[in-house]
């Protein structure tokens, strides 16, 4: 499935105007995401012992997922940029608060999270492309491709654990995921919605 046609808004270019203003934020922020991504599907293995199918898929994407982190740290020390303390983003845990807390909707919900999660961040890389140097540009190209592979991954995974249809479940974390995109937000971050300033 398309990533853009998939999520039901496209990133704000009044956040695309801030990328250059913010860059060292956002790559310590996009390093937060890559390490928070791994620890997801880190998770999700260790709860879900008795699904062998599910931790093997996880357990490769963590890999690519950790692997993405060293590439951003690569970036930051490239540029002198010291890897220090960022807040998170209201992004990911607001769509958590959505998720159902009994299972298996549970397990289905946090697989759908982790979609849009992923396709959001394809989205946000493919705009991002057009204002950032050329080196940059060229490294998140080079994400796109496994980004929307763990979206799909991910909203296949859904569907197969469901005992239920899915696409209300989705349809209601994709609002979520609008209402956060295209709404103020205080802080500038790699999910974050429209800047204040």
């Amino acid at each position: 499935m398309n990533v853009n046609s998939f999520l039901r808004c496209k990133t704000p270019d009044s956040w695309l105007a801030q990328v250059g203003n913010n860059l060292p934020t956002l790559l310590i922020d996009h390093a937060n995401c890559e390490k928070k991504a791994a620890s997801t599907a880190l998770n999700l293995i260790y709860r879900y012992v008795d699904k062998p199918k599910l931790m093997l898929q996880l357990s490769k994407l963590a890999r690519e997922e950790l692997r993405h982190f060293e590439q951003v740290l690569g970036i930051l020390k490239a540029r002198e940029i010291e890897y220090v303390h960022v807040s998170s983003s209201r992004y990911a845990g607001s769509l958590r608060e959505g998720v159902r807390t009994f299972e298996p909707a549970r397990l289905v919900d946090l697989l759908i999270v982790s979609a849009i999660v992923e396709a959001r961040s394809c989205e946000r890389f493919s705009r991002m492309v057009d204002v950032l140097d050329s080196e940059l540009a060229t490294f998140y190209t080079s994400l796109l491709n496994s980004e929307a592979r763990h979206f799909n991954v991910y909203l296949k995974m859904a569907r197969q654990y469901a005992d239920e249809q899915i696409d209300d479940r989705v349809q209601f974390f994709l609002e979520l995921d609008q209402r956060l995109v295209e709404s103020q937000d205080e802080q500038f971050r790699f999910h974050s919605g429209v800047p204040l300033s």
